[in-house]
């Protein structure tokens, strides 16, 4: 037996899945149906995808400062600001999460919310790829099965909307939103600050930004925040924008505590159902049959490589066990 295995994964590991699971639950669903549900509110009172983003990071600032406040971590953040080894890591993942912040906002106001729930299904596949790419890591057969299912469900849903009654073009939405995430994720992988410091310094470094955006969409009347004609409780919503944005990512860092990340992984998968439904559901989100082949497709990705996930994890499990043995 070697005494450096780590041991396998068992319920005295993880003592708060129940709790966890909560977390999780509270993480995805919140993802799902409330963000997507704040932006399509602000979008029918006239705000702009900009604004939208502008107000989520001014008011999302402050709320980051405090949590760092009584978490005692603004020495790290200070020197996460002021080493080059985290600069040049977060600098390039601030722009692509300003990306798919905005785009994800510009889907809810365009009526594309399916298209942002398709890319979010193919998120977890594109991260592979990229791992392949630029990690060395190697994806087993069953998992370049999925990924090749994940672009026919593209192909697919692009033939359906080329060729819709009420067409909104090719899909790049559901290409560009997991490209720039999974992107991200693999930039913060190289970057050693925890989640909430480095959303924090990303936040700041986009606040010059966001406040020339406010300005300037002040002076050509294009802003609604406490624009005379706006109702106040309307300004009061964007208020909010902070809140929406910050509570999900706590729940979501909770649960990463209390769970093993593969049951993270699988839970995960609930965040672009519940946009799928609310996108046809309730913002009545024209659904053709050919887009729900195109869904069919990627569910059968997603199944695979669940299938595929859970049953490495298990191997995994009972290789280490005989270790111990």
């Amino acid at each position: 037996m070697s005494d450096a295995s780590p041991p396998p994964i068992s319920d005295e590991q993880y003592p708060n899945r129940g709790k966890g699971i909560a977390y999780a639950a509270g993480a995805f669903g919140w993802w799902a149906f409330i963000v997507p549900s704040y932006f399509k509110l602000l979008s029918v009172h006239h705000a702009n995808p900009f604004e939208i983003l502008a107000q989520r990071v001014l008011f999302g600032i402050p709320i980051l400062l405090l949590m760092l406040a009584l978490s005692r971590k603004l020495g790290e953040f200070m020197k996460a600001a002021t080493q080059w080894a985290s600069l040049k890591v977060l600098i390039p993942s601030t722009v692509l999460i300003a990306i798919n912040w905005f785009f994800f906002i510009y889907a809810v106001s365009t009526d594309r919310l399916s298209h942002a729930s398709l890319g979010y299904y193919i998120n977890p596949l594109f991260s592979i790829a990229l791992g392949f790419l630029f990690l060395g890591e190697r994806p087993r057969p069953v998992q370049w099965g999925s990924i090749v299912l994940a672009c026919t469900a593209v192909l697919v849903m692009a033939y359906a909307e080329l060729n819709g009654a009420d067409s909104k073009g090719f899909p790049w939405l559901s290409i560009l939103l997991p490209a720039s995430f999974g992107t991200y994720g693999l930039l913060r992988k190289q970057a050693k600050v925890g989640p909430s410091v480095g959303l924090t310094f990303e936040m700041m470094l986009l606040l010059p930004v966001c406040v020339g955006l406010v300005i300037w969409l002040g002076r050509t009347g294009d802003g609604i925040f406490l624009a005379p004609d706006t109702k106040l409780w309307v300004s009061m919503i964007m208020i909010l924008g902070g809140i929406v944005t910050i509570v999900p990512l706590i729940c979501f860092t909770n649960a990463v505590k209390l769970l093993p990340l593969s049951t993270v992984g699988l839970l995960q998968y609930t965040a672009p159902t519940g946009q799928l439904l609310l996108s046809v559901v309730f913002f009545n989100e024209h659904f053709t049959p050919l887009k729900f082949a195109a869904f069919a497709i990627i569910w059968v990705a997603v199944g695979i490589y669940s299938w595929d996930m859970i049953r490495g994890h298990r191997e995994a499990k009972a290789a280490k066990t005989e270790l111990l043995e």
